[in-house]
């Protein structure tokens, strides 16, 4: 890892607002090669300033992939109090696939319990990314698949349930 991927890493958590929107932005110029730095950004999509919040998402929307290695600080961040930072969570989870097997259950609750809907939509996306390794989560997909108050999220649930299937 380079010295200065390192650096912007560790100030994401700096007190200063600025000094986290700059290593923020610096990593959203980096695409890819900033997977390194999923975890902390994820955290930083939920930050009390806009800019840092912007920048973080802009690295996280080029970041692709996390590594398999960071599921499980992915998982704890699923019950973080940001729901900015909890939807990058299910998304980088289910950008895993199946390597993100393990969070089927967290996202089993997650799905029917987040305080959002774009969460629980997004936790039935991630769900289906993950296919047949989530069918733990069936009985939490067939009941948000019939949730007639939230068409996208039935949409989601349905489609997710296909995959899980393998149908």
């Amino acid at each position: 890892m380079s010295g200065d991927l390192s650096q912007w890493m560790a100030d994401l958590s700096a007190e200063s607002a600025e000094v986290r929107a700059t290593a923020a932005e610096q990593l959203s110029k980096l695409g890819e090669d900033a997977r390194a730095a999923a975890v902390p950004l994820c955290r930083a999509a939920g930050d009390s300033e806009e800019s840092v919040r912007e920048w973080s998402v802009a690295a996280l929307e080029e970041l692709g992939p996390p590594s398999a290695e960071d599921l499980p600080a992915l998982i704890e961040l699923l019950s973080a109090e940001s729901s900015d930072t909890v939807w990058w969570s299910v998304t980088l989870i289910g950008r895993l696939e199946q390597d993100g097997a393990a969070a089927a259950r967290v996202l089993g609750d997650v799905l029917g319990s987040a305080a959002t809907a774009q969460v629980r939509q997004k936790a039935a996306w991630a769900l289906g990314q993950i296919g047949p390794a989530a069918a733990v989560a069936i009985p939490a997909l067939e009941q948000a698949a019939a949730a007639t108050d939230d068409p996208r999220l039935s949409r989601n649930a349905s489609r997710a349930l296909q995959a899980v299937r393998g149908e």
